[in-house]
């Protein structure tokens, strides 16, 4: 199935696609920051730059999107119709660095929790963010 729009829409429509600062990033830092925690955010100095690094207490979080980060099962994920080759491999190859950078930061010594863009849904947000502080103060000795 050829891609049904042109060059330049394509291109237009990707460029648009934020990689840091998006609304469930955003959504995960306020409700910390709310909650007393200061961060770090986008820190290059480690594998993966994570979205959000807690110093004071090792901790790492990665807020992944569904469909860029190949949550599988997930009933917010869909794989495009088009092009499936490419999507396939493409997500695949995501999936596997986001594992290889987490093994790195535990190897580090620091505590990594991924947070789904799908359990920020209405629904099933609030109960996340506080699971969220339990799993961050969980590690401190």
């Amino acid at each position: 199935m050829a891609d049904n729009r042109s060059p330049q829409a394509r291109s237009y429509n990707m460029s648009r696609i934020r990689s840091t600062n998006t609304k469930p990033e955003e959504l995960v830092r306020k409700y910390l920051f709310a909650k007393g925690f200061r961060y770090r955010k986008n820190d290059r100095r480690y594998p993966g730059k994570p979205d959000i690094v807690l110093p004071k207490y090792r901790t790492i979080i990665f807020v992944h999107g569904c469909f860029w980060h190949y949550h599988q099962d997930c009933p917010y994920f869909v794989m495009p119709k088009s092009n499936v080759e490419f999507w396939k491999a493409k997500l695949e190859n995501n999936q596997k660095r986001d594992e290889k950078n987490i093994e790195k930061l535990r190897a580090g010594g620091w505590q990594v929790i991924v947070v789904w863009g799908c359990e920020l849904k209405r629904n099933k947000c609030e109960a996340r963010l506080e699971s969220l502080i339990c799993e961050i103060l969980s590690q401190r000795s």
